[in-house]
């Protein structure tokens, strides 16, 4: 039986128990990174991925630009328009601060790591994933506030965080040798270009799909092929033009987001369901490639407590200062700082970096302290989502004259719920 084959039943076979499985705290990225380990190469070898491969880097390269275009315009920022501060605090205070956290622990902790490299392990794995802990946006024991904040964090943080990668990447590249010495003009051109890839794709392109929509041109189904091409279109776009296809991505999804207004969301969840079915063969490669490589190797010390900082001390203390000020009770700053999972853009952007590092002891460090730290996360963030949740929202209740409660829009979701617990995992859009 081929690998294609074993994968496919094992996809229908986690539909079928979806629901019963998170009830039991397992989620899909667990299952599909187990998967991938015990198939992968390392293991029993029925699933022949490869580093090298071609054909996994566009894989996955391609789920993510699904994902940040999806994302981006599925984020209602006009929803917190009335209270910005919460998700701008950390987006643009506790982003940075974990950033550069991250990278001086990387620096001291793990061997061999210049500052080039410290810091771009520590922007790989400073974005968050909901995703991985999904109960933490859905269970409405948890103050509607908060989690719209982390709703629009994870949102639109893995796209702020692209830009630095793409610099860091050229940066520690220069750094070991094996780069382009201009790597400053370079990496600026790739952004400038992806803009302009943005500008045309997002906002020409939405501007079209919204005209002809009003015009009755357009049925549901051509909406959902519109919208998939418009996001495959802003990647590969500014890819043939020299441009960073993620950064393209995330930028032509907030602006197709802002021209679109809601009134295409229902049509944008093909594009979604598309991107979640994508991640788990993403998973699935994660755990056959990176787990089982490092699975198969003697375990070192230092990544493991690079992982386990990373999630705790890196993300929690600088949530902790970006909070400061706003009166929020302590139990919630511990909350939202621990509910900082790093998911599918870390797995991607280290697939990435990889390449341009492959066979050097850089590339090894990278793999190594990101590994850990995306596994880690994976299982911890998954099982502890619901328990902590129920916990941090029965603490609230019983509060009174807390911010945490100030009346606010429930999140828009985006299309992650397997489990059921929102009616199609997100707020119908608002025509």
């Amino acid at each position: 039986m081929s690998g294609l084959t074993v994968l496919a039943v094992v996809f229908v076979a986690y539909a079928l128990v979806a629901s019963t499985l998170d009830r039991w705290w397992i989620t899909g990225p667990m299952v599909f990174v187990a998967v991938g380990l015990i198939l992968g190469p390392h293991a029993l070898g029925i699933l022949p991925f490869s580093l090298s491969s071609k054909t996994i880097l566009t894989i996955t390269e391609l789920t993510l630009a699904l994902v940040l275009f999806s994302d981006a315009s599925t984020v209602r920022l006009r929803d917190v328009e009335g209270d910005a501060t919460l998700p701008g605090r950390l987006l643009f205070v506790g982003l940075p601060l974990t950033i550069a956290a991250g990278a001086l622990l990387a620096y001291y902790l793990l061997p061999g790591a210049g500052w080039a490299l410290a810091a771009l392990i520590a922007t790989i794995l400073a974005p968050t994933d909901a995703a991985l802990g999904l109960a933490v946006v859905t269970n409405q024991a948890v103050p509607v506030r908060i989690r719209r904040a982390l709703n629009v964090e994870s949102g639109l943080n893995d796209g702020i965080a692209t830009p630095f990668v793409t610099f860091f990447i050229a940066v520690a590249a220069a750094e070991e040798g094996i780069g382009e010495h201009a790597w400053g003009l370079e990496a600026l051109k790739e952004i400038g270009l992806a803009i302009v890839a943005a500008a045309v794709v997002g906002f020409v392109g939405g501007s079209l799909l919204a005209f002809a929509k009003s015009r009755g041109w357009t049925s549901e189904v051509s909406e959902q092929i519109a919208i998939l091409a418009l996001a495959l279109l802003a990647y590969a776009g500014s890819v043939a033009i020299g441009g960073n296809g993620f950064v393209a991505a995330f930028g032509g999804g907030i602006l197709f987001g802002t021209v679109a207004k809601g009134r295409l969301g229902a049509a944008g969840a093909f594009t979604e369901t598309l991107g979640l079915t994508a991640s788990f063969l993403v998973w699935t490669i994660f755990g056959a490639l990176f787990v089982g490589m490092t699975f198969s190797h003697a375990f070192s010390a230092r990544p493991i407590l690079y992982a386990v900082s990373s999630l705790t001390v890196i993300r929690m203390v600088p949530v902790a200062l970006a909070l400061i000020g706003i009166r929020l009770r302590p139990a919630t700053a511990v909350f939202m700082g621990w509910f900082g999972p790093r998911g599918l853009a870390s797995v991607v952007f280290t697939l990435i970096a990889l390449e341009e590092f492959d066979h050097s002891s850089a590339g090894d460090t990278l793999v190594e302290a990101a590994t850990w730290t995306i596994l880690f996360s994976v299982v911890l963030h998954g099982i502890s989502a619901s328990p902590l949740s129920a916990r941090y929202g029965a603490l609230i209740v019983k509060a009174r004259d807390v911010p945490e409660k100030a009346p606010a829009e429930e999140p828009w979701i985006r299309l992650r719920d397997l489990a059921g617990r929102h009616p199609l995992g997100r707020k119908p859009a608002k025509e």
